[in-house]
This record gives C-alpha cells, sequence and structure tokens, in this order.
C-alpha cells in the first residue's frame, strides 16, 4: 500500500520545512509513504527548499496556474506514480501531520473513498468573527448543493483513495474544495470527515485578498459547478418562478381591464417578455439535461482511460521487476 503526500504550494519556502518535516514517517499498513510538492511558479525557493528537505518528487510549474490546476496537477502525478492514496495538505503548515494517519483511517476500513479533515472553526482564534459566521454558511449552502454532510467545506485536509482520485475532475482555476465537494457528492463518491486540530498560523491567509473577494469568486464557482450536475432543477426553477411571475403580472393586467381601468399596456408587455422568458427557461433547462448526459458519459469514458492507463503501468513495473 502506497501513500502520497501532495503538497500545492506557492512562496512557500519558510512553512514548508515545518509542514514537510510533521509528515510521519511510518503508518500502520503503509508500505510506502511519499512525499509530493507540486510548485505553482513560485519566486521564492520553494522547489529548492522541498527537495532540501527530503521531498521524494517536486513538480514545478512554470507560470503560476492556482491552487485548483496546481491541485489536479498534483493528484494526476501521484496516480502515475503508483499512488493507493493521496493525502493532500497546505504548504503553509495549518494542518498537523500528525492526523495524517486519523484522516486515511476509514479508506483503510473501507468506509469511505473521499475523507475530509473538518476543523472546529469556533475554536479557530485567527478567524473573525465574520469569518466563523460565513464559513458555517457556506459550508450549508455547499451541503445542501452536493447532498453531503461535511462541516468544514474549505478544508484543504484531504485523503483519497485510488478510484476516487481518478474520478475526480477539477475545472475551477480558483479552489477545488468546494468543486470536489459537490462533485463527489453528486457522483455518489463515498465521503466521510474526521476532526482534526490545527497548527498555530505562520503567515495570513493568501488564496484571496478579504472575505468580500472570497465570495465573489466562490459564490459562482459553486453555482457553476452544482448547474453543470444539476442543470434541470436549476433552469426549471428559474423558469417556473420567471413564468409565474408573468402569470402574475398578467392577472394584475385583467383585473384593472375588466374594472374598466385604462392603460397598464406596460403590464401586458412585461407579462408577456416573462411568461416567454420563463418557457425558454424551460427549454434551456432540458438542453442542458441533455448536455450533462453526455458528461457524465464522458467522464466514464475519462475514468476508465485513466484506469487502464495506470494498469498498463503497474502491469509493464511488475514485467521490468520479473525481467531485473
Amino acid at each position: 500500500m502506497k501513500l502520497i503526500v501532495q503538497i500545492p504550494c506557492l512562496n512557500e519556502e519558510k512553512t514548508l520545512p515545518y509542514t514537510i518535516r510533521d509528515i510521519p514517517k511510518k503508518i500502520d499498513g503503509i508500505d510506502e509513504i511519499e512525499v509530493l510538492v507540486v510548485d505553482d511558479g513560485s519566486k521564492d525557493r520553494t522547489s529548492e527548499v522541498a527537495k532540501e528537505c527530503g521531498a521524494n518528487h517536486v513538480i514545478r510549474i512554470i507560470n503560476t496556474v492556482g491552487l485548483a490546476r496546481a491541485f489536479a496537477t498534483g493528484v494526476d502525478e501521484c496516480l502515475k506514480r503508483g499512488a493507493d492514496i493521496i493525502v493532500n495538505t497546505d504548504g503553509d503548515n495549518q494542518y498537523s501531520g500528525s492526523d495524517i494517519p486519523k484522516l486515511i483511517k476509514p479508506i483503510f476500513k473501507d468506509e469511505a473513498d473521499v475523507v475530509i479533515g473538518v476543523r472546529d472553526i469556533d475554536a479557530v482564534t485567527h478567524f473573525s468573527f465574520i469569518k466563523k459566521r460565513l464559513q458555517k454558511l457556506g459550508s450549508w449552502v455547499v451541503r445542501k448543493a452536493s447532498g453531503t454532510n461535511i462541516s468544514d467545506v474549505t478544508s484543504g485536509f484531504r485523503a483519497f483513495n485510488r478510484e476516487a482520485a481518478l474520478k475526480i475532475n477539477v475545472i475551477s482555476d480558483f479552489s477545488y474544495t468546494l468543486e470536489s465537494l459537490i462533485q463527489a457528492g453528486n457522483r455518489k463518491i463515498a465521503l466521510k470527515h474526521v476532526p482534526i486540530g490545527i497548527n498555530a498560523q505562520l503567515r495570513p491567509p493568501r488564496l484571496f485578498r478579504n472575505t468580500l473577494h472570497y465570495l465573489r469568486l466562490s459564490i459562482p464557482t459553486i453555482i457553476r459547478i452544482y448547474t453543470m450536475y444539476q442543470p434541470l432543477k436549476v433552469f426549471t426553477f428559474v423558469g417556473v418562478v420567471t413564468f409565474i411571475s408573468g402569470l402574475s403580472i398578467s392577472v394584475r393586467f385583467l383585473y384593472y381591464f375588466f374594472q374598466g381601468s385604462g392603460g397598464k399596456v406596460q403590464s401586458l408587455i412585461l407579462a408577456a417578455i416573462l411568461i416567454i422568458m420563463g418557457f425558454q427557461f424551460l427549454m434551456i433547462g432540458l438542453l442542458s439535461d441533455l448536455i450533462a448526459g453526455n458528461r457524465k458519459l464522458l467522464e466514464d469514458a475519462l475514468y476508465r482511460v485513466k484506469k487502464l492507463s495506470i494498469a498498463n503501468r503497474d502491469e509493464k513495473s511488475v514485467h521490468e521487476s520479473d525481467f531485473q
């Protein structure tokens, strides 16, 4: 059983040594533990420091592509290197490496495909009151969108078995945390969460400038990913609301018309526009649902291609080993 701990990094030369040092060297049931660092175009010595600290693999991306793409690059590389379990952690040493055995335990016991390490948000001292409330509200929204029960959806401390890693496809450029959860929930990937501790803050967050910036980036991501997997629900809801609004305005026009009141032609025009738009949204929903069905077929095909590629690579390694 091979475990690879991947660490997406951007300018983490000061905090990365603490993160790597905290990763356990031995875990019961694990034959190999490797560390893979994904350097997302850092301007400092992140790659050199990773090698100096004993990282087994360092992937350097020349231009910064964002956390989500760096995460996806790391997952693909871990699969190529034969990982049975992939643990993702942050390079700022926020998460405690000693919790890795606890994180991967449900995967060992075949209780989950993906395990999320959840923090006690109320106990995080460097989170402001507003941020704590928004974290809880955002987690509630994502739980509804994904059909899961994860209480800390922004946690980057996660474990994936090989099957789940093959099925997760990240398309966002901002963050993988929300997207992968909604995707996993809608694809019926088995999810579980375990409580974790966090280390003292070594640097302020850099993924977003402030709370408003985070909301501006995360809300469209949630809507986009949920719509990709549940387009009929989204467009039916919008269409029905628009259609009913148009009907309500038309009733108002008819009321005044039969009362003998003149004018109100603007209401009739607005009602007609809304009714037509409502019907169009319903049609868009049907078309989007067909496209979503095609997307599922493409995802299944991509999963099979990835799995076949890994199987061929494993078979080749076995033959080379026998030859030697």
